[in-house]
Formats: structure tokens, C-alpha cells, sequence
């Protein structure tokens, strides 16, 4: 399989070293600076484009790659509330085909169908309270991250006694809390922490005044979302549409 990388950055590379491990070519890497490479002949002969940029430039990353009829992966979020509905109209029919998650761990993939059996078990007991925590790097962008929101959608469509989610607080690597919102009865408040190399952790709590329940994943290094990367850029190469996490395992 050809494959084109967009960003180069600590995910790129590593991505490039699993594919080119696994039996794959790098036809062409595109960064910051050779953005014109997008017009390549080498970027359009990629059978896929796999994708790891930031919230301003996904969407346009995305964009380029229909245009050149690339398939894409992509990790990338924080552009989906405004432009999810525009995608997933292009890859109708198979038109055009994204592969996208929010996280590509296959341990991530399984914490959220825990998270929501745990949920439905919840429900009736109106004295535990959940909410989650999720603690990444001093580099990442976005808080809270694109997983911690998957995580609070799945848990919100299966625990009906709530409505939303919130970003309630942001504790910054120099030890400094930044109150963001508080949670109305029917809100689910969620809470980022940045400090250190950590790869990512996520914890959903429910806390009671007698005990607490909490599920954790705890990301050890990159290499879980790298590998999930590669398999999912090995699945959209035979596959066409908007694609996820859940058509690439009952592939496996």
C-alpha cells in the first residue's frame, strides 16, 4: 500500500516507522513547509492519506485529499462540530472515503464499550454522580481532548439523566486551575489536567458519598494509537464511505 503522511510531527514519524515495518511505501510526506506537495504526482499516486495534523488545518487537509482522490485517516479533531455534516455528505455513496476517530487505541475502543455497559448499570442509582477526568502532555492543543468527548457522548447516550457535558476545569502544568464552568444537575463535567510527557489518561468517576467507581485507561505510550492508525489505513484502502473504530473491529 502507498501511503502519504500529513504532519510530521512525533505521531508522524512514528507512524511512518510501523508502516514501512509492516510492508508499506511512504510516497510522500507533507508538513508546514512543502504544503504545495499536495499537487504532487507523488501525493496523488498514495492509495491512502493518513492524517495527523491540528483543529485549524484538518478540515482543509481533508478537503485536498477528496479533491486529489486520496482516501484519508485522520486523528485530527476539533473541527467536526463545524464541518461533520459537510464530510459526511461528500463520502455518501462512497464518493469519497474518510477513516475518522478520535482515538485509534484499540484499548481506547474497548474502554468505551465499558463505558457504556457502565452507564446503562448507572442509570437507576441517583446517588452516584459521574464525571470524567483526562490527563495528556503539556503539548496538546485542545482540552479537553477529542477522546475525553467521545467518552462523554457514548456515556451521555446511555445515561439518560443527563443532557450535556461541560468543561469545568483546566489545571495547567505549573500547578494553576482554570474554572471554566460549573455543571448545571443535568450536565456532565469534565475536567483536563496538563503536566509532563504523558501520552493520555482517561477516567470516568462516579462518586457517591459512601464510595466511588472509576474506569481507567492509561496509555503507556504512543504506540497503541500508532499501530490503530496503520490498521486503519490498511482497512480503508479496501473499503469506500465515512468510516470508523466500529467498521474496522468487525473487520478483524
Amino acid at each position: 500500500m502507498k501511503i502519504a503522511l500529513i504532519g510530521y510531527g512525533k505521531m508522524g514519524q512514528a507512524i511512518e516507522k510501523v508502516a514501512v515495518e509492516r510492508g508499506h511505501e511512504i510516497v510522500c510526506i507533507i508538513d508546514i513547509d512543502n504544503q504545495e506537495d499536495f499537487n504532487s504526482s507523488a501525493f496523488r499516486s498514495a492509495d491512502v492519506a493518513i492524517e495527523f495534523t491540528t483543529p485549524t488545518t484538518a478540515y482543509d487537509n481533508i478537503k485536498k485529499c477528496f479533491e486529489r482522490e486520496v482516501k484519508v485517516v485522520t486523528g485530527s479533531t476539533g473541527w467536526q462540530k463545524e464541518h461533520w455534516q459537510e464530510i459526511s455528505e461528500l463520502c455518501e455513496h462512497g464518493l469519497n472515503t474518510l477513516f475518522w476517530s478520535s482515538n485509534f487505541s484499540l484499548g481506547v475502543y474497548l474502554f468505551n464499550k465499558l463505558n457504556a455497559q457502565l452507564a446503562q448499570l448507572m442509570t437507576p442509582h441517583e446517588n452516584y454522580a459521574p464525571h470524567i477526568v483526562e490527563t495528556h502532555h503539556v503539548h496538546k492543543l485542545d482540552a479537553p481532548s477529542g477522546t475525553a468527548i467521545t467518552i462523554a457522548e457514548g456515556l451521555l447516550k446511555n445515561y439518560p439523566r443527563l443532557t450535556d457535558w461541560v468543561k469545568r476545569n483546566i489545571v495547567h502544568s505549573d500547578g494553576s486551575t482554570e474554572h471554566c464552568a460549573d455543571a448545571k444537575p443535568d450536565e456532565l463535567p469534565v475536567d483536563a489536567i496538563r503536566e509532563g510527557e504523558v501520552p493520555g489518561t482517561h477516567e470516568v468517576i462516579y462518586d457517591s458519598d459512601f464510595d466511588e467507581i472509576t474506569i481507567t485507561h492509561r496509555a503507556k505510550s504512543r504506540g497503541g494509537f500508532v499501530l490503530g492508525a496503520v490498521l486503519a489505513a490498511e482497512y480503508t484502502y479496501t473499503h469506500e464511505g465515512l468510516l470508523t473504530m466500529d467498521d474496522l473491529f468487525k473487520g478483524m
